[in-house]
């Protein structure tokens, strides 16, 4: 078929949840997505597919066989292949006149201010064990004041947490500083899902090893996520709808067929966030001395 791309027809039927109006703004906006792989790459095909028109990426890795469960531009021919560079083809097969440029070195304290250079939202897409490039973003965030939401595939499930300007910063919600690695995967995951609506129904708790930098999960969750993701960043982009900013969460599980918008004041030093991380602690040492035993 020889059919020229036209950006009004092919997002035409979004017309409808937003307005003709709106949907000429998001042409407009630019987003940073930090991380291209079960999470991110989804973000990006999601916000492209809703018509945003410009984005900065970023990875650098490439993708595995481990990878298939879970991310988008997982396959037998993109094996081997950047990960940034699989999704930046994919995104621009959806939309050719995307303004998209890729950080194909991921995040770090040289490029950061040049990864967040006019953008109007940053959607976490990180491994879960990248802290010190998470921590980074998040905090230039706050200082360039730019809206940022992180999105977790839990299980077969999401949870999202919104840092506005002016609001609750990352590091005061997980309270971080210097802890080892153990500990901040610990607060994170805690401070992600207050809820824990994920939990009852992990199997083989045998599968999360925090030591290792490794756990369980899937497609349905990653798929979850970027559709919650696309909603607030909807809503803040176009300045229309409720935003539940942190303190604030928000946590869905289809499996459980439950939602709960949870709220801590003060983030980790909320006590039922310092309850939820010693009774995590005292399961994950159950299970690694269980495996040790074993």
């Amino acid at each position: 078929m020889d059919v020229q791309f036209q950006y009004r027809e092919a997002f035409s039927r979004n017309v409808g949840w937003v307005t003709r109006a709106e949907q000429n703004l998001l042409r407009g906006k630019k987003v940073a997505i930090a991380g291209m792989g079960g999470v991110g790459g989804v973000h990006l095909l999601t916000l492209a597919r809703l018509g945003i028109g410009a984005f900065h990426i970023a990875d650098f890795d490439d993708f595995d066989l481990v990878n298939f469960n879970r991310q988008v531009g997982a396959t037998m021919s993109s094996l081997g292949q950047p990960k940034a560079q699989v999704l930046r083809a994919m995104a621009l097969d959806v939309n050719p006149e995307l303004e998209l440029q890729v950080f194909d070195e991921g995040v770090n304290a040289g490029n950061v201010d040049a990864f967040l250079e006019g953008v109007d939202l940053y959607v976490d897409g990180l491994d879960f064990f990248a802290f010190s490039a998470r921590r980074l973003v998040f905090e230039a965030c706050r200082v360039k004041g730019i809206p940022a939401c992180t999105a977790a595939p839990l299980g077969m499930g999401a949870a999202v947490l919104n840092f506005m300007p002016g609001g609750m910063s990352f590091e005061e919600y997980f309270g971080w500083g210097d802890l080892p690695d153990a500990e901040k995967a610990l607060r994170f995951l805690v401070g992600l899902a207050p809820a824990g609506l994920h939990g009852p129904y992990l199997v083989d708790p045998s599968a999360a090893n925090f030591a290792e930098q490794r756990g369980p999960s899937t497609i349905i969750g990653c798929q979850l996520a970027a559709g919650m993701a696309a909603t607030e960043s909807l809503k803040i982009l176009l300045k229309r709808g409720k935003v539940w900013a942190a303190p604030h969460g928000l946590h869905f599980d289809a499996y459980r067929n439950r939602f709960v918008r949870t709220w801590r004041p003060g983030g980790y030093r909320h006590p039922l966030q310092r309850l939820a991380a010693s009774v995590g602690r005292r399961r994950l040492g159950a299970v690694a001395g269980a495996r040790h035993a074993g």
